[in-house]
């Protein structure tokens, strides 16, 4: 495909050269400023540390309130002798008690406050590491204005929640 196949098609409601024209590039995106952020719990998995292997379990957070809304920050809670403990504690905030807790999917929605700092890495790179976080509430989605109302829809779908 070609650049001129793309301009002639169209996209969708924009205009892409005058929009390309018109946008300053921005750098890559540095570590967000130390601080406390509200955050929603978007995915929780077990995992492996690149390096040497070592078991844990990896929390994503989108942040959901102020400048840097929609940005994603990670903490690791380490499945290690040294470090089970303080693991087991951030995972009981998000009610993980149980080994097999960690293979089920996180309740969505769970609002936490993290504190996050910035870390330099050996060769100079600044990273964000979650220092800790609470979870602090449990929000409601937003309802989708076009969805179908439960009240109209066949018994089976309901129980089943099927959607269309």
């Amino acid at each position: 495909m070609k650049l001129s196949d793309i301009l002639a098609a169209g996209s969708g409601n924009y205009d892409l050269r005058k929009l390309w024209n018109e946008t300053t590039p921005t750098s890559d995106l540095a570590p967000l400023p130390a601080g406390e952020y509200v955050a929603h719990v978007v995915d929780g998995k077990l995992d492996r540390s690149r390096t040497n292997a070592t078991p844990g379990y990896k929390l994503t957070f989108r942040v959901i309130e102020g400048p840097h809304n929609g940005r994603l920050l990670w903490h690791d809670c380490w499945l290690t002798p040294a470090a089970l403990a303080r693991s087991m504690g951030d995972l009981a905030k998000l009610g993980i008690t149980t080994l097999e807790q960690m293979d089920q999917p996180l309740p969505r929605w769970i609002r936490v406050r993290c504190k996050v700092v910035v870390r330099n890495d050996d060769d100079g790179t600044a990273r964000n590491r979650v220092r800790a976080f609470d979870a602090i509430g449990l929000d409601q989605p937003e309802q989708d204005p076009f969805a179908p109302d439960a009240a109209v829809l066949p018994e089976a779908d309901q129980a089943e929640g099927a959607s269309l």
